[in-house]
């Protein structure tokens, strides 16, 4: 993963998560930026299947060697899949941050509105 990484066809959060929305549902993760924050990230505790999350409250926890945080939603809607394998391999989350290290599945409560999501670059601009 290129240092500083933030795929265009992604849509982000301020909160540091991005959202890849296919349809009705939406994969969701944290950024570059939240994962070298973290630093090495040992454990992910997970929403439940069926779980309502809300656009920009947590849902999720994320424990590094340094913190526990947070995860906040970028989008609202209903968890329909977790990543499982980030039990036994968290270390993903830092490796690839928007391909295996993805968190949850969600179906959208509503299509994204205009400005919801930031793009790559605007997000960008919010770390400076």
């Amino acid at each position: 993963m290129a240092e500083g990484s933030y795929p265009p066809e992604l849509g982000y959060h301020p909160g540091h998560g991005w959202a890849r929305v296919e349809g009705d549902t939406a994969t969701f993760g944290i950024t570059w930026f939240a994962q070298d924050q973290l630093g090495e990230v040992v454990f992910f505790d997970p929403p439940d299947p069926g779980a309502e999350v809300a656009a920009g409250a947590s849902y999720a926890e994320v424990e590094s060697l340094k913190a526990v945080s947070e995860v906040l939603a970028p989008l609202g809607g209903e968890v329909i899949e977790v990543n499982g394998s980030l039990g036994a391999s968290p270390e993903k989350i830092n490796d690839d941050p928007y391909g295996e290290g993805w968190l949850v599945k969600v179906r959208l409560a509503a299509p994204p509105g205009e400005g919801e999501l930031l793009d790559a670059a605007a997000y960008q601009a919010t770390l400076s």
